[in-house]
C-alpha cells in the first residue's frame, strides 16, 4: 500500500505558501513554532509527567521506549522492546490496566493517534527520539481529542522545532555485538517556515532470546534491522495561523526464537494540521496511515514453519476539527469533533509441520469508525481551577468476516458477522488548587471507552504451542476512575508529586484460558486497580536526580467463564515498578547519568501459573564534548547483565537484552 503522492503534496505547499511571505520585507517577522495550541489552565489537575529532549536523547538504549519507562507505569505487554519483541506485543498502556497486548493508552505524534489500525501496538522503532522535543504522560482516562482510545490516559509527544534541528545534525553509534545506530536531522528555515528531514536505520545480529540450556541447532538470534524517514514541514498562512505537513515511512524487520521465524512491519503516515492562534483558536488534523504486518511462526519441535502471516494491510483515517472561542479571561472552552476508521484485512497460511504442504488458507477482517463530540471548560477562580468535559461517541463495527479455505481450496469455513453500532457518553472532570508556589492540590474523576481492535475481533495468533483465538462478539471496554494528588516544590528545582487512584475497567478484554495450550478473547467482568504514584526531581548545581514509583494492586474481576480468574492479578502486570536517574554535568557540553530501574514479578498469563521474577537493571550515558557540536557518546544497557525475562509459558523462556555497551560520536543534537 502507499500514499506517496501525500509526500509530494504536503512540503511543495508548505514551500508555496512560505516563499512569498518572505519576499514581502516590509510586513512584521511571522514566527511559526510548529507546536499544538497551549495546554490548559487545568491540565495539571489530571496526573502528568514530562519528559524533555534532554532525557530523550540520554536514555541508555537510545529508544523512546526506554525513555518512556521512567514514567512510572507506563508498561508494553512484553518486557523488551523493540529489537526483540513481537511488533504485535507492543501496545501501551498505564496503571496496570493490561489483560492483553493492545495499547490502552492514546499515543499522539502531533495529535495524530499512531496505533496501528489492525492491531492497536505503537510502531515504537519508527518513533526516533532525537525528532522530538518533549513527551507529555497523562496517566487516567480522557474525553478529549481522540478519547475513544485513552482508557489508561494519553502519551502526547511533540516533534522539535527549527530551534533544536536548525542544520545538520546526526549520530552514529556501534555496540559490542557489533550493532549499529544512525541518524541524521536537516533542517532549513524556508521563508517564514521551516522543513526538517530525518532518517533512522538501526540494525544488528541480536542477541540469543533462548536461555543457552535450552538452545537448539535452529535457535537464531534476536536479529533487528529497521528504518524510518520523516520528511515535516511547517509555514504561515496569516498572522495567526500556520501549516503543518508530517510524512512518515518505516520498515522494521526482526527474528525472534528460531530461524525462519521473521515479522515485519511497514507503514506510510501522513497528516496535515492547521493551528489557529488568534481570539478564535483552532486545531484541525487530517491523517492517513497505510500499515501492514507479517509474521512466520516455527514449530518448536519439529522446527519448521506452521503459520505463514504473510499479510496482514489497514488502513486509517481520521480528523478532528478543535475549537476554542473566546469567552472571558477566567474561561477557556474547547469543543469539537474527531473521527477515526479503522479498515484491514489478515491473510495467512496453515503450514503441515510433516509435509510443508499449505493445510488451510485464511483471509479475515472488518471495519470500526468512531465519531466522537466532545466540549471541556476550564473555569479559573483566583488560585482555584475547575474543569469538566464531556464526550459523545458514535461508533461502528461492521463488515467483519472469517473464511478459511483447505490446501485444495475447498471452503471449510465462511462466517458473516452482524453489524453492530451504539452511542456511548463519557465524562471527566478535575479541581487543582494552588496554595501559593508552594502546594498544589488536585483531584479527577473520569470515564473512557475503547473498541475492540480488528486484531481481536477476528484474528487468532499462535506462540507455539498456545493457541489464542479471536472472538467477533467482544463487546467495548469501559473504563470508570478516579484519583487525588498533590504536587509540593518546596524550593526552586526540587519538586514531589504523590497522586492515589482507584480504576475500574468493565468488559476488560483478555486472553482467557479455555482449555490446555487454549486461550480466547473474551470480556471479562472487569480489571480494578488502585495504587500509588510517585515522583521527585530536584537539581543542585550541575546535579540533578530524577525518580518515579508506582505501586499498583490490581485483580481480575471474573464470574461465570472466567470465574477461575476472579482475584488474580492480570497477566504481565507487576505490583512494583521504580526507576531513579542521575545526572552530572561537569562542564559545558558534558553529561554523565546513570539510571536505575526495577521491575517487580509478574505472572505470564492469568491463571498464575507461569511467574516472570522481577529485575533490577543499571544503565549510563556519558556524552564528551570534542570540538565545536561534536560529541563522543557512551550508553550502557543492562551493565550488571541481569538476567531478565521476558515470557514462561510452562518453561518455555524468552530473555530479554544483556549487558549492552555502546560508542559513537555525535553531531548537532
Amino acid at each position: 500500500m502507499s500514499i506517496s503522492r501525500y509526500w509530494m503534496a504536503g512540503p511543495g505547499l508548505a514551500l508555496a505558501l512560505a516563499a512569498p511571505l518572505s519576499a514581502k520585507d516590509e510586513k512584521p517577522v511571522i514566527v511559526v513554532s510548529g507546536e499544538g495550541l497551549d495546554e490548559t489552565p487545568a491540565a495539571p489537575a489530571y496526573d502528568t509527567q514530562t519528559i524533555d529532549r534532554e532525557e530523550l536523547l540520554s536514555v541508555p538504549s537510545g529508544r523512546i521506549e526506554d525513555a518512556l519507562s521512567t514514567v512510572a507505569g507506563f508498561q508494553q505487554f512484553r518486557r523488551s522492546d523493540s529489537r526483540s519483541a513481537n511488533a504485535s506485543a507492543q501496545g501501551a498502556t498505564l496503571r496496570a490496566l493490561g489483560g492483553n497486548a493492545t495499547s490502552r493508552a492514546l499515543v499522539l505524534l502531533d495529535g495524530v493517534p499512531m496505533s496501528d489500525p489492525f492491531f492497536g501496538y505503537v510502531p515504537f522503532s519508527a518513533l526516533a527520539p532525537e525528532r522530538l522535543s518533549r513527551i507529555r504522560v497523562t496517566r487516567g482516562g480522557g474525553s478529549g481529542p481522540f478519547g475513544a482510545g485513552a482508557l489508561a490516559g494519553t502519551i502526547e509527544l511533540e516533534s522539535a522545532g527549527i530551534e533544536a534541528l536548525d542544520g545538520f545534525g546526526g549520530q552514529i553509534l556501534a555496540n559490542d555485538r557489533g550493532e549499529t545506530e544512525a541518524s541524521a536531522t536537516a533542517g532549513a528555515r524556508v521563508g517564514s517556515g521551516f522543513v526538517v528531514a530525518s532518517g533512522r536505520w538501526d540494525r544488528g545480529k541480536g542477541f540469543f532470546t533462548t536461555p543457552e540450556a535450552d538452545r537448539v541447532p535452529l535457535s537464531a538470534r534476536a536479529a533487528f534491522d529497521g528504518w524510518s524517514a520523516q520528511l515535516r514541514g511547517v509555514a504561515p498562512l496569516t498572522d495567526d495561523v500556520e501549516l503543518q505537513f508530517r510524512g512518515l515511512a518505516y520498515r522494521d524487520e526482526r527474528t525472534l526464537r528460531f530461524e525462519g521465524a521473521d515479522s515485519s512491519i511497514e507503514g506510510q503516515d501522513a497528516s496535515l494540521r492547521l493551528i489557529g492562534r488568534g481570539a478564535w483558536q483552532f486545531d484541525a488534523i487530517a491523517y492517513v496511515q497505510a500499515r501492514n504486518f507479517t509474521n512466520r511462526i516455527i514449530s518448536s519441535t519439529r522446527f519448521v514453519p506452521v503459520l505463514d502471516q504473510r499479510n496482514t494491510p489497514a488502513t486509517g483515517l481520521g480528523g478532528k476539527f478543535e475549537l476554542r472561542p473566546p469567552v472571558d479571561d477566567a474561561h477557556v472552552l474547547r469543543l469539537g469533533v474527531d473521527y477515526r476508521r479503522s479498515d484491514g484485512e489478515l491473510f495467512e497460511d496453515a503450514i503441515s509441520s510433516f509435509t510443508g504442504a499449505i493445510r488451510a488458507r485464511r483471509n479475515a477482517g472488518g471495519t470500526n469508525t468512531d465519531v466522537g463530540f466532545f466540549i471541556e471548560d476550564d473555569w479559573t477562580i483566583g488560585a482555584l481551577v475547575l474543569t469538566a468535559g464531556a464526550r459523545l461517541d458514535r461508533w461502528t463495527i461492521r463488515d467483519g468476516f472469517f473464511e478459511e479455505r483447505d490446501g485444495n481450496g475447498r471452503p471449510v469455513v465462511s462466517a458473516t458477522y452482524p453489524d453492530r453500532s451504539g452511542w456511548d457518553a463519557s465524562f471527566r472532570g478535575g479541581v487543582l488548587y494552588r496554595t501559593g508556589d508552594t502546594i498544589a492540590l488536585r483531584a479527577a474523576a473520569y470515564s473512557g471507552l475503547r473498541l475492540p481492535t480488528l486484531n481481536e475481533l477476528y484474528r487468532p495468533f499462535v506462540v507455539f504451542p498456545v493457541v489464542t483465538e479471536a472472538n467477533a462478539g467482544l463487546e467495548n471496554e469501559r473504563l470508570e476512575g478516579f484519583e487525588a494528588g498533590i504536587d509540593v516544590t518546596p524550593v526552586p528545582d526540587v519538586a514531589f508529586s504523590l497522586t492515589a487512584f482507584d480504576n475500574r475497567v468493565e468488559n476488560a478484554i483478555a486472553n482467557v484460558t479455555i482449555g490446555t495450550n487454549l486461550r480466547q478473547r473474551r470480556n471479562i467482568d472487569a480489571i480494578h486497580a488502585r495504587g500509588i504514584e510517585a515522583s521527585a526531581s530536584a537539581t543542585f548545581g550541575r546535579i540533578s536526580l530524577d525518580a518515579s514509583a508506582a505501586w499498583t494492586d490490581a485483580e481480575s474481576d471474573g464470574s461465570g467463564f472466567a470465574a477461575a480468574l476472579d482475584g488474580n492479578r492480570p497477566s504481565q502486570t507487576p505490583r512494583f515498578v521504580g526507576g531513579a536517574t542521575l545526572s552530572y554535568r561537569p562542564a559545558e557540553n558534558w553529561l554523565l547519568s546513570a539510571s536505575l530501574r526495577h521491575v517487580g514479578a509478574q505472572f505470564e498469563d492469568d491463571l498464575e501459573t507461569d511467574i516472570l521474577p522481577a529485575f533490577t537493571t543499571l544503565g549510563a550515558f556519558v556524552q564528551v564534548p570534542l570540538t565545536g557540536n561534536v560529541a563522543l557518546v557512551f550508553r550502557g544497557e543492562n551493565l550488571t547483565d541481569e538476567t531478565i525475562v521476558t515470557r514462561n509459558q510452562g518453561g518455555s523462556i524468552d530473555l530479554g537484552v544483556p549487558r549492552t555497551v555502546w560508542a559513537g560520536l555525535r553531531m548537532g543534537l
